[in-house]
């Protein structure tokens, strides 16, 4: 049975924010790296590189905490993954969710590749919704 890579990153980087951490190592694969990218164009993490390590590659994500000294430290990265390996949730365009009313994004997988939800209204296709986030 296959590894469900979404899960893994989504998971990775929630519990990095949950533990204060900075820094998260995730493996590398073409699906986690789009994901990524639109994370960074989205302003959810700080900084990506690429590591090499026994010839494996891995992502080091630089998560960005907003923390003042007057308030608690809260959360600010929530993710939920929708679609999952044993029961895939699809959508077409005009039906695609809004999270917190357009302050959230929705990545979805499409025919032309991952995206955000706005850019798929936009080109006016729909996908696998995979994850939430705001």
């Amino acid at each position: 049975m296959g590894r469900d890579t979404i899960a893994e990153i989504i998971t990775s980087i929630r519990n990095a924010d949950r533990d204060k951490k900075r820094v998260v190592r995730i493996t590398f694969t073409n699906i986690t790296e789009k994901i990524v990218k639109i994370l960074l164009q989205e302003g959810f993490i700080e900084n990506v590189r690429t590591h090499r390590e026994n010839n494996k590659n891995f992502l080091v994500l630089t998560l960005q905490h907003r923390r003042t000294t007057k308030i608690p430290y809260r959360n600010i990265l929530n993710l939920k993954r929708i679609s999952r390996p044993g029961l895939r949730i699809y959508s077409n365009s005009q039906r695609i969710p809004r999270i917190l009313g357009g302050m959230g994004i929705v990545i979805i997988s499409t025919s032309r590749g991952i995206m955000t939800d706005r850019e798929a209204r936009l080109e006016g296709i729909g996908g696998e919704i995979l994850c939430y986030i705001w």
